[in-house]
């Protein structure tokens, strides 16, 4: 979703920034899910609560900015946002990396999907990394087809639709928000 609206409001090279940081993020998860943090979160309540509460709060402070957004088609059609410097590519970077490393749901995905490709007769560094590199470069790859509709959608769409287009990204960063502090641990 980020990427749809970096794509959208900053154009493609900007939003290439939260795209990295999302990767980077990716990074992160497979590698705490290989040293066992994934495990510790599956097992700890305490510890899943509080990871998953501080991805609520930073989801749904995303979806009220969005909401607030006075999005006038921002920087993908040359013009600069208004009344600050939201899309800058550390701050897309920032934002990005951030979403998905407070997701619990990510630390356990990992935890639970990576083992299944892990053979325990080999080395486990390199496989962890080939596993870790394929994830990352098929996510880069959709992210970066979801920055392209943002950025093609803004050919189509004037001032109000662009408005509508992050109000609805606000929407559903809300109701992922909210998702998440009703998702319970299986």
């Amino acid at each position: 979703m980020l990427a749809l609206t970096n794509g959208s409001r900053f154009g493609m090279m900007r939003a290439g920034a939260g795209i990295v940081g999302a990767g980077l993020s990716d990074l992160v998860l497979i590698t705490a899910a290989a040293l066992g943090l994934g495990a510790i979160l599956a097992t700890s309540a305490f510890w899943f609560s509080v990871v998953k509460m501080v991805g609520v709060i930073y989801l749904a402070w995303l979806g009220i900015q969005m909401l607030r957004s006075t999005n006038d088609l921002g920087d993908a059609t040359g013009t600069a946002v208004r009344g600050q410097n939201a899309g800058t590519p550390m701050r897309l970077f920032r934002k990005s990396f951030l979403v998905a490393a407070t997701n619990p749901k990510g630390y356990i995905f990992f935890a639970a999907f990576l083992p299944q490709f892990i053979d325990l007769g080999a080395p486990l560094l390199g496989q962890y990394v080939t596993l870790a590199l394929v994830f990352v470069a098929i996510d880069l790859a959709v992210m970066t087809a979801y920055a392209a509709v943002g950025v093609n959608a803004m050919r189509f769409l004037r001032d109000r639709g662009a408005m509508v287009l992050e109000r609805g990204c606000g929407f559903v960063m809300l109701a992922l928000a909210g998702g998440l502090a009703l998702y319970r641990r299986g």
